[in-house]
């Protein structure tokens, strides 16, 4: 599984991290399969990486589960958790499968992207 790094930091720093990252790549470095979701302002992240969403992660972290499934363990509305899975989905940090459920149509299993996530949020003057 991959790993997952969302961080906060500025325009520079994500072009020095891209910099390092083509010398490795041209003296044949290999590279960790790291997803990274970089964020200019703090607070940002924080709001895309809201309370509730951070919960529906660790929760797929802990278990595949269905949206029906995420919306009892959660407490929380069908539509809410759908629309969070979608944002989610679309920074790399869950995946989504549709399967067949027999006799019941389709039911779509969220899983994480990666067992684990560091969330570093660096705060510069």
């Amino acid at each position: 599984m991959t790993k997952v790094v969302v961080r906060s930091g500025t325009v520079k720093g994500f072009f020095e991290r891209a910099r390092a990252a083509a010398r490795k790549a041209d003296r044949g470095g290999e590279f960790p399969r790291t997803i990274t979701l970089s964020f200019e302002d703090p607070q940002q992240m924080v709001s895309v990486l809201s309370a509730s969403r951070r919960q529906l992660v660790r929760a797929v972290m802990a278990k595949p589960m269905t949206v029906a499934e995420l919306t009892r363990a959660l407490r929380r509305d069908r539509t809410a958790v759908a629309k969070d899975i979608k944002l989610l989905e679309a920074a790399g940090l869950v995946r989504t499968q549709r399967a067949l459920n027999p006799g019941h149509g389709v039911r779509t299993l969220v899983r994480a992207s990666a067992r684990r996530i560091d969330m570093v949020a660096t705060l510069a003057a």
